[in-house]
């Protein structure tokens, strides 16, 4: 897959999404990265903003299964991930898919999920397999898991395991719209929804090839080291009692590359590494005497890390 074509593809689910998430430009762009970057999405914002209705508009781009999971304190491992059933008729044991096999993976209220539950992620998430009674079983590709948490109700709720927060590539706010945005949402929502009239873009095959495509994206030794530099440097601050780990790393440049390539280029610069990092690092940091969670000390942070992270010089026909 050329990575024109990858760009041009990106710029094309750009301008899809947008179509229902107006005004959210740099949002936008940053679902895009996480999906086209092989990574997984968590947003965290009040209700009301558009959280749901972003999965569903990348589901629905790229004509992909999609599938929901509300979170409940009641719910349960096996109602993610499926579980071993016995037919009477055959007297023989099958496996019954959870939802967890799908495309695009919406976990709505995902803080409202017990540890227990929200552990059977883990290896969802990083291996893109379930394991139910010694068997492996392969998830559809592409697989993309957009979770979504309200920061600021905090009753009959569960903090995220730090280790389940490393496996969220990136980690995006929605915001409120502006007064022109907001008018604009109205407007397309008093007959229809402009979801229900959204055509696909893009097939699931297509976004794999893409994927694979953004991984060929350059990656200069300085820049590797500049991207190794900053997640070291979160985890020496004083305030810091957890920082980004290789995991994060690894997101860094994945999503690093994935914005070049929405840039239309086929190297990775500074300026991508800066673009993505407070999204992709901040979730990863926690900050001393806190639980976890995207904070706004945590954010900050990583802004003063890539101040004082100095950058290199890259020159690239």
């Amino acid at each position: 897959m050329d990575l024109r074509q990858t760009s041009a593809a990106m710029g094309s689910m750009v301008a899809s999404i947008e179509r229902v998430i107006t005004g959210k430009r740099e949002a936008v762009e940053l679902a895009t990265c996480a999906l086209f970057g092989g990574v997984h999405l968590l947003i965290e914002d009040v209700p009301g903003v558009g959280k749901t209705m972003l999965a569903r508009t990348i589901a629905r781009s790229i004509d992909g299964t999609f599938k929901r999971i509300q979170g409940t304190s009641d719910l349960l491992p096996s109602d993610i991930t499926g579980a071993t059933i016995y037919d009477q008729k055959s007297m023989t044991f099958h496996f019954s898919p959870g939802p967890v096999f799908a495309n695009v993976l919406l976990f709505d209220e995902i803080n409202r999920t017990g540890p227990k539950t929200q552990s059977a992620l883990l290896e969802v998430m990083d291996e893109g397999s379930v394991s139910v009674d010694g068997n492996v079983y392969e998830l559809p590709r592409p697989f993309f898991v957009a979770a979504t948490r309200n920061p600021i109700e905090h009753h009959g709720t569960f903090p995220l395991p730090e280790g389940e927060l490393d496996r969220f590539g990136i980690s995006i706010a929605i915001g409120y719209p502006d007064a022109a945005a907001e008018s604009d949402v109205v407007a397309q929502q008093l007959v229809t929804h402009p979801l229900e009239e959204l055509e696909p873009v893009l097939s699931p095959d297509d976004v794999v090839s893409h994927q694979n495509a953004v991984r060929t994206v350059h990656v200069e030794q300085s820049v590797l080291d500049y991207v190794i530099a900053i997640s070291r440097a979160t985890r020496e601050r004083p305030e810091v009692a957890l920082g980004a780990s290789p995991r994060g790393s690894v997101a860094l440049t994945r999503a690093s590359q994935a914005h070049a390539a929405l840039e239309g280029r086929d190297f990775i610069s500074p300026d991508d590494v800066k673009y993505v990092a407070p999204s992709v690092l901040a979730h990863r940091v926690l900050v001393a005497g806190e639980v976890g969670g995207t904070s706004d000390a945590a954010r900050e942070i990583v802004m003063r890390v890539l101040e004082s992270v100095e950058a290199p010089v890259v020159k690239r026909g």
